[in-house]
């Protein structure tokens, strides 16, 4: 049975086994595959992975051997899910693997902006502390993280995660989502967007990227904002309209801003954020811990062996 990863590098750039996966078939593995190679590399294939290689209805419907579609992520918005479920193809996902691995990346974003770590390394690397005529200087004010407001929006796994590390550190934890848990955890307030927005000292993005929520972070929403706040984005980029959050760091609306995530990846060299004042941005890493990635091939390998067994397990179709 062929077996074909479309993309595996992100996931595996050498440092996990395939052995697992390629026990379960004739297992072929692509570092990248363009969106004009798909049709030739997959030919023939009954089963596909892929973690961003698109499979659109006109690729699958050239693909008709195909019966299983594994989605090396938890997004699955590469994926035709209806033509795939037309032919009959079942599509999974990688339904959690990365919390903890996301919610330590906020922290590290959070922290950053707070003591600005990298801003005074850089400072010392250089000389300025041997040049000093002071024991301590510092090139920016640090923050103190106990007893400020942290805003949470969206409130699922990550989310959660998230509002444990920030009472730890002494925080204030407000939230919001789609829908009030009945479960809210002690010392964790709710609220409305507009509530958190106003009245956090940190807002933290963690809500999927819908309809709904396109756009949920622009200049109007930005404006209930304190112009001493800091915006945290480890979820999806296209929740914030870059251009309103690039004007606002300027004109000194927003104090500070760290995103893992940018509208699209890899970006354009022109994307407003990016040399944006007071705004660091990482390149999508907050998952791919080493940890994280052998959860999420595990739980791949796991969900292709319990379809074979007649027995799926996180088919979104």
């Amino acid at each position: 049975m062929k077996l074909v990863v479309l993309d595996g590098f992100t996931l595996n750039p050498g440092d996990l086994s395939w052995d697992s996966l390629c026990s379960l078939g004739d297992c072929v593995i692509f570092d990248r595959t363009a969106e004009s190679e798909i049709v030739d590399r997959a030919r023939g294939a009954k089963i596909l992975l892929t973690n961003k290689t698109p499979l659109r209805a006109a690729t699958l419907e050239a693909l008709p051997n195909a019966r299983y579609i594994g989605v090396l992520a938890t997004g699955y918005d590469i994926v035709d899910v209806e033509q795939a479920t037309r032919q009959d193809i079942l599509v999974t996902n990688i339904p959690e693997y990365g919390t903890k691995s996301v919610a330590q990346m906020t922290f590290a974003l959070i922290l950053e902006l707070a003591n600005k770590v990298g801003l005074h390394d850089e400072a010392v690397q250089q000389g300025q502390w041997s040049r000093s005529p002071d024991w301590s200087f510092w090139k920016a004010p640090t923050i103190e993280l106990a007893g400020k407001t942290l805003g949470i929006v969206g409130f699922g796994r990550i989310g959660k995660a998230v509002s444990q590390i920030a009472l730890a550190f002494g925080m204030d934890v407000l939230v919001t989502a789609g829908h009030r848990p009945d479960d809210l955890p002690r010392d964790v307030r709710w609220g409305s967007l507009d509530e958190v927005l106003a009245q956090s000292d940190i807002v933290s993005l963690h809500c999927p990227l819908r309809p709904s929520t396109r756009g949920l972070i622009n200049s109007e929403r930005i404006a209930h904002m304190k112009p001493s706040a800091l915006l945290i984005n480890t979820s999806r980029g296209p929740l914030i309209v870059e251009e309103d959050l690039a004007d606002a760091l300027r004109r000194g609306r927003l104090a500070g801003a760290a995103l893992d995530v940018l509208s699209s990846e890899p970006p354009a060299s022109t994307n407003p954020l990016i040399g944006a004042p007071h705004c660091i941005v990482t390149p999508h890493i907050a998952w791919a811990t080493q940890e994280a990635r052998t959860r999420l091939l595990q739980t791949a390998v796991e969900n292709l062996r319990s379809w074979l067994d007649g027995h799926p397990q996180n088919a979104v179709n």
